[in-house]
């Protein structure tokens, strides 16, 4: 997609161009050059590329909107074409539209501009480490890669380009007794021997998946969740935990921590952060995003608030997700080292993954959810055994409140590995944590 931005600059000018009198217009484009490689049996079973653009034209007129999504081809008089007939489509739709009490239009002419020039690996280079490390393994996974672009304009004089460089690389290692160990690898920047570490460590764990399976009880359990496990219970707490709107209607779960009446622990500290991420520094209807200390010492400073929810409720916009859910949350790190981890634990359980949660009790931020893959069970500091697949069921404000011992010194970068639809730029940066008490439900 040669000049991507370039092209893009055109087809909102070319727009801004064909607009009538009393209306305006915003362009949201979103693109993507991808290349994608599926394993089985540690063996390629699949590759492609996927070019792909989508211009999401909306029209404003008379405290009015509509919008229409555009495939686009790429051939700049085609895409012009294109949306100018989306446009003749919209003005037959918006005026049969009821005003919207809380159309908010950022009518600022503001620009951000961030581009990644960062030179990901060719293919044939990561095949060639791949098959280094896992000839012979049952393997199974997929290797995404590629430049991602979004960009912003409107008839106000606002204007965002954002383009970064990133993979994915999402792969499981199966036992001959059908169990399996799930790891991944994602960044901006191929290291080798970062690759080869992740690799190794989740080599040793399907060893141990070879051991008798350990039956537990159910009961409390000392335990480490690796970075893994913690964005899953992150990520599901992250979609209306900081949502201004949720806030307001009752229907965050972390209702009580705004309140007062509950705390997470003092080494709890969370931001939604805009530098340097994966995620654009601005939103499909013109919004900036702001960083946003989301949790300090356990506290909870700040929320997630979009223009819509900021008019609504008298507060200042920071959000450029209509969600508002988290697009790129960093957890400040803690003082366990990674390789004390299992000296640390002690005797417990060692999550490596967590599947299927939802809310069990929300008002008291109760979580449940299933261990899955590399779970075992640990005594004095070595790994003694699998533990068969178990539910947990517990409140977060004592998961990462009383309970909460530490959190590992080092991070991992999470990115979403989600390609429904087109490769997504939610990302997490995350340390493991251990703690004192989760309970085990069966």
């Amino acid at each position: 997609m040669a000049d991507a931005e370039s092209r893009f600059t055109a087809l909102a000018e070319s727009l801004g161009a064909s607009l009538q009198a009393g209306e305006d217009f915003s362009l949201w484009y979103s693109a993507e050059e991808s290349e994608f490689i599926r394993f089985n049996k540690a063996q390629v079973r699949q590759a492609g590329h996927v070019t792909q653009a989508i211009g999401r034209v909306r029209l404003i007129r008379d405290d009015r909107s509509a919008e229409i999504a555009v495939t686009l081809s790429g051939d700049l008089e085609s895409d012009r074409q294109r949306l100018a007939e989306g446009l003749v489509q919209l003005r037959l739709v918006i005026g049969q539209l009821p005003p919207d009490p809380y159309l908010q239009l950022e009518r600022g002419a503001w620009h951000r501009r961030a581009t990644d020039e960062t030179a990901l690996p060719d293919c044939a280079s990561v095949l060639a480490e791949i098959d280094a490390v896992a000839n012979g393994l049952d393997l199974v996974g997929i290797y995404a890669s590629g430049p991602l672009y979004r960009g912003f304009a409107n008839s106000f004089g606002a204007f965002g380009w954002h383009a970064a460089h990133c993979f994915n690389f999402d792969w499981s290692l199966f036992h001959a007794n059908h169990q399996a160990v799930k790891a991944d690898y994602a960044g901006s920047h191929w290291d080798g021997a970062e690759f080869a570490s992740r690799f190794a460590h989740a080599r040793q764990q399907l060893e141990h998946l070879g051991k008798p399976v350990r039956h537990l009880q159910p009961g409390d359990y000392r335990a480490y969740l690796a970075p893994a496990a913690l964005d899953e219970v992150l990520g599901m707490l992250s979609w209306t935990g900081f949502s201004a709107r949720a806030l307001a209607n009752k229907e965050s779960p972390l209702q009580r921590l705004q309140d007062g009446s509950a705390r997470f622990s003092p080494l709890l500290n969370l931001d939604e952060q805009v530098a340097g991420a994966l995620a654009p520094a601005f939103g499909p209807e013109g919004a900036p995003r702001s960083d946003v200390a989301l949790i300090r010492n356990g506290k909870m400073p700040g929320q997630l608030v979009y223009p819509r929810s900021a008019r609504e409720y008298g507060l200042e916009a920071n959000c450029a997700d209509a969600n508002e859910a988290t697009q790129s949350l960093v957890m400040g790190a803690g003082n366990l080292p990674q390789d004390r981890v299992l000296e640390r634990l002690g005797t417990g359980l060692y999550i490596g993954n967590l599947w299927y949660l939802n809310w069990s009790d929300l008002p008291a931020a109760r979580m449940t959810g299933m261990t899955r893959f590399a779970t075992f069970w640990v005594e004095d500091g070595q790994i003694q055994a699998p533990v068969d697949t178990m539910r947990f069921d517990d409140s977060l404000f004592s998961l990462l409140g009383e309970q909460l011992e530490d959190l590992t010194l080092e991070r991992q970068l999470r990115l979403s590995s989600s390609t429904y639809g087109e490769r997504q730029t939610w990302s997490a940066l995350l340390p493991g944590a251990l703690v004192n008490r989760l309970k085990l439900t069966l």
